[in-house]
């Protein structure tokens, strides 16, 4: 080899030249070197070379941010050579507000995530998909109701009332509702906007983040693809609340009368008759079931036109009974050359969506899993005959039976919960170049959506608790509307003077918003089988009401991008609202951010350094606004349905029930951010980091005031919240060769702290929760449990609760050192006892290639969070007078056998147990750590399987494939939940395990075929 390669050198020619750029500019730094040879030089700072090569050799020319080119050396003295940019890498265009942008060139904090890298992950929401890869983003699913419970929080902003989910931007247009319903294969890629400099040109309402959605246009020739999947779901038994049985409960019920010295009810004499006759309520609730999805794309890209067309049904049955949710969306983009000065586009998607859920989530006598979870084992689901449903139980009140149980099999099965929604998005543009480099585009968009809810309680079924059957047959019908439309002006004019480059927006841009809404409630049917309003004997008004929201938006915005050879870069940019939301002194606002990067790896000491092939650092600063403050807040608003009586005469009224407040304006958030991008090896290995430091200041909060003036409160802006954290994204190439395994790492720090409350007031309650000056946002309240008081001795040296606290009964802490343990008042014993929020949240996506063979695994993790499980005041309830978790058997019974120190005593009543129920305190808190396999797929694609076909691909795949958590309160880890059932519990009361509707796992098939 040695001689060889001597031999070879000694016939070496010196070949010179230039590399150029594809505009003809000089690269400097170039590597010029012999394939298959270690020798090489690099270009200079004009672009030149000089290298021996022997004959029969290939010159590699390779630059950071350019596709690599091969030159054959055949004798030539001279060779030149011009590259291209990289489009998989620095040419790579990031799309950003108002616009794009190259890669290299964005300053501010965005990350982008392509169809690519989420197309086998076969989920009906966009947030499943995204679950995991996303630096920064927390996205819990807080519910596994179809179509529902995705919770995206961008830097964990968040704020008192004025709501913490990002703006989603589809094509441009900044939609009203949310995209939990929009069909994940309509979209080509995400951006996420984190920083002041990447959403100040959303203005007043970017504090939260912007989430911008480009969805698939027409592309090179004309393609047709068809993908579907079908799977099954199931409910895993990992996680699920570990209750007795039937025989466990009577044995529990046999103990809980003999200890206090009672008479033991027949019914429980003997516990081993249960044997084998348990009644799983819950189990009875749950299923296995399928879910399918169909999407045919045509795409279409001519000389002068583009078109897309996009059509998916989807068709998800729930792992709850009688649970379905049907999805069917239209797509179209078009794009037409009218000339070479001018372009028109249009785009049009219509959706309509039909679910029907039972009432699953909520509180105890809201929602029926949680009632099923606390009833009696003991009591039958189906008649003797094994098919008919009981209607509700007929155990005696001498049983300790002092709740009526309906049946929640007939109550899922019976109620009707049905809601249909038409959707249409639709926008469409025309834009004109008068002269090169000036585009002046101005465009039209529309959002429609139409609601209709229909609920109907027969006189056979209930989800409410202690309700008799028959029971009043209720009808809801709720019918709501809404119209936005928005035209956007916007001039962008871009030149580049030799080295110098920039681009400059300007637009102007008017939004309205106008909704309406009835609602009709209705009860008391003479026959369930004729649900109408005429069929009702009574017209409820109090449930009857209809309402109108309004707004408007008019903004002026603009942005200056420059950059200096490339590497040195600045952005400003500065929008300007007026809003119908604000008060009348306070009716426009102002948002201006600046930012800067510095591309290190294109300066001369870095060039030397070939391991590191591309560094970037970057900063900003910008002021960004929330308007999420309600339509109506600012002014005095009226009730007209109040009455006035004069003699004997009845006479309609109104009354003022709110101050106004003119000067009302929107929440304020001032952000710093500090990031790194780093390319080592050829970027082999990309790092990302972030620091960023946020205040937002007015919050909206509604202010306790003297009853002087006629009114408790009033809306003010005041108060303060620090956020602050870092993040890292970390992706590999580990292996290059025939086995390709790519890794996608991120973990991120989160922390918030309340800096300053209204003048006087230092806290906030939630349900079980406080917001504190001093302490992060929505921190769980109550008491420090210390056990139970194990003997008369302990019991007489510890702090009590006067009149309450007797041996085996729950120990609390005395935090002021009164001797007394106090719930609420002057003396009050609570404290921070848990925090929802986590230290950091992570995620890592592995990608494996062999051959026509592919694979991937997809996880997501929380440290450090924890989840209050309010169910146990239920379902650890020590009257028994509820069916209860297993650890209650392991409950205090006497001195001689204390238990594990979890659960007390149940000698006593609810005089003893109240205390452990119904005081809030750090039993109910649980650590909620966890990491989730979201995703593993794996994958084939066929080589040219026949003509009909381009490709061919089918794949199989496992969602939430496993949870690895210590969480004992519940299947899902990720929960929060409200006592209505109809939210995640908000800002102020967040981390509440209710017992939602578990997260299934799902096995599914696909196939893509590309035509």
């Amino acid at each position: 080899m040695l001689a060889l390669f001597c031999t070879s050198f000694a016939f070496a020619q010196q070949v010179k030249g230039k590399v150029t750029g594809q505009n003809g500019e000089a690269l400097v730094g170039v590597s010029v070197t012999i394939k298959g040879i270690n020798r090489g030089t690099q270009s200079d700072a004009d672009g030149s070379y000089k290298l021996d090569v022997p004959n029969n050799s290939t010159l590699v020319f390779s630059f950071v941010g350019y596709t690599p080119s091969e030159v054959a050396y055949t004798g030539q003295k001279e060779i030149n050579v011009s590259l291209v940019l990289d489009d998989k890498l620095l040419s790579e265009i990031v799309v950003v507000g108002y616009g794009s942008q190259l890669k290299k060139n964005v300053t501010g904090a965005v990350q982008t995530i392509g169809s690519k890298e989420i197309k086998d992950i076969p989920v009906s929401q966009i947030g499943q998909k995204l679950q995991g890869q996303l630096a920064g983003v927390q996205i819990n699913q807080t519910t596994g109701k179809p179509g529902q419970g995705m919770n995206i929080r961008i830097r964990g902003q968040l704020s008192v009332s004025a709501g913490s989910d990002p703006l989603y931007v589809i094509d441009g247009f900044p939609i009203t509702g949310s995209i939990g319903a929009m069909n994940p294969d309509e979209i080509e890629d995400i951006s996420i906007l984190k920083d002041a400099a990447s959403t100040s040109l959303y203005g007043s309402r970017a504090a939260n983040g912007v989430v911008l959605i480009t969805t698939k246009k027409g592309r090179s020739g004309t393609n047709v693809s068809f993908s579907t999947f079908a799977g099954i779901q199931e409910v895993p038994m990992r996680g699920r609340v570990k209750m007795l049985t039937a025989e466990e409960f009577a044995q529990f019920k046999k103990e809980y009368y003999t200890d206090a010295g009672q008479p033991v009810p027949a019914e429980f004499q003997d516990p081993s008759q249960y044997a084998g006759k348990n009644n799983d309520w819950y189990g009875a609730l749950l299923r296995k079931a399928p879910v399918q999805s169909y999407n045919l794309t045509l795409t279409s890209n001519k000389e002068k036109s583009r078109t897309s067309f996009i059509g998916g049904v989807f068709n998800q049955q729930g792992v709850v009974i009688n649970n379905e949710y049907k999805r069917y969306s239209l797509r179209m983009n078009s794009e037409y050359d009218i000339s070479d000065k001018v372009k028109v586009g249009f785009n049009i998607a219509p959706q309509y969506v039909f679910d029907n859920t039972p009432r699953t989530d909520g509180d105890r006598g809201t929602g029926i899993l949680f009632n099923a979870l606390h009833t009696w084992p003991v009591m039958p689901i189906y008649e003797a005959d094994g098919k008919t449903l009981t209607l509700f139980n007929r155990f005696p009140a001498s049983t300790g039976n002092i709740f009526a149980y309906p049946n929640w099999v007939r109550a899922a099965n019976e109620l009707v919960n049905e809601t249909t929604t038409l959707n249409l998005i639709s926008n469409a543009y025309i834009a004109y170049q008068p002269i090169k480099g000036l585009t002046l585009k101005s465009s039209f968009n529309v959002e429609m959506n139409r609601n209709k809810f229909f609920f109907f309680n027969p006189s056979t079924a209930t989800s409410a608790i202690n309700v008799a059957i028959p029971t009043t047959a209720v009808s809801i019908r709720q019918n709501f509307e809404n119209l936005t439309w928005l035209n956007e002006n916007l001039a962008t004019y871009a030149k580049s003077i030799k080295d110098h480059s920039f681009e400059i927006l300007g637009g102007f841009t008017q939004q309205r918003f106008r909704a309406e809404g009835t609602r009709i409630q209705a009860d008391t049917y003479a026959d369930d089988r004729l649900p109408t309003i005429q069929g009702a004997i009574n017209i409820n008004r109090g449930g009857t009401q209809s309402n109108v929201q309004e707004w408007a938006l008019t903004s002026l915005l603009s942005r200056l991008t420059y950059n200096y050879k490339g590497k040195y870069l600045f952005t400003a940019s500065v929008r300007r609202d007026g809003s119908s939301r604000f008060g009348s002194n306070n009716r426009w606002g102002t948002f201006p951010s600046v930012s800067a990067g510095w591309v290190i790896s294109d300066e001369n000491f870095l060039k030397s350094i070939p391991k590191i092939s591309f560094a970037k650092l970057r900063t900003s600063y910008g002021v960004v606004g929330n308007n999420n403050i309600g339509n109506y807040t600012p002014y005095a608003l009226i009730n007209n349905t109040v009455n006035a009586v004069f003699g004997n005469t009845v006479a309609p009224g109104a009354v003022v029930t709110t101050l106004a407040n003119n000067n009302l304006g929107w929440e304020t958030t001032k952000q710093f951010d500090l990031g790194l991008d780093l390319g080592l090896f050829n970027d082999r290995i990309t790092f990302v980091y972030d620091y960023y430091n946020k205040r937002t200041t007015n919050l909206l909060y509604s202010v306790q005031i003297a009853q002087e003036a006629g009114f408790s409160n009033f809306n003010d802006n005041i108060g303060e919240i620090k956020f602050w954290g870092h993040e890292f994204s970390l992706n590999t190439k580990n292996t290059t060769g025939k086995l390709k395994w790519s890794t996608n790492a991120n973990i991120s720090f989160n922390r918030n702290k309340v800096i300053a409350l209204a003048d006087g007031i230092d806290r906030v309650y939630g349900t079980f929760h406080i917001t504190k000056v001093g302490y992060p946002f929505g921190q769980f309240y109550g008491h420090i449990a210390q056990g139970v008081y194990l003997n008369a001795e302990d019991l007489k040296n510890s702090p009590q609760v006067p009149g309450r606290s007797v041996v085996g009964s729950i120990k609390l802490t005395d935090q002021n050192g009164d001797g007394i343990i106090t719930n609420g008042g002057d003396f009050d014993d609570r404290v921070i006892m848990g925090n929802p929020f986590p230290k950091f949240t992570y995620g890592i996506t592995n990608n494996f290639s062999y051959g026509n063979f592919d694979a991937s695994i997809i996880g997501s993790g929380s440290q450090g969070n924890q989840l209050l499980v309010r169910h146990i005041y239920s379902t650890a309830n020590l009257d028994g007078v509820f069916n209860m978790v297993e650890g209650v058997k392991y409950r205090f019974r006497s001195v001689d056998n204390p238990g594990k120190g979890m659960y007390g005593t149940t000698v006593g009543g609810g005089n003893v147990t109240g205390i452990e129920r119904d005081w809030m305190n750090s039993r109910f808190v649980a650590d909620a750590s966890f990491f989730t396999i979201k995703n593993v797929t794996i994958g084939y694609t066929i080589p040219k399987p026949n003509k009909v076909f381009k490709s061919a691909r089918i794949y199989t795949s496992v969602q939430q494939l496993y949870i690895f958590t210590k969480y004992w309160g519940g299947p899902n880890p990720e929960t929060s939940a409200q006592g209505d059932g109809n939210g995640d519990g908000g800002n102020l009361s967040p981390g509440v395990d209710l017992s939602n509707y578990p997260v299934p796992r799902t096995y599914t098939i696909g196939i893509n075929l590309n035509f």
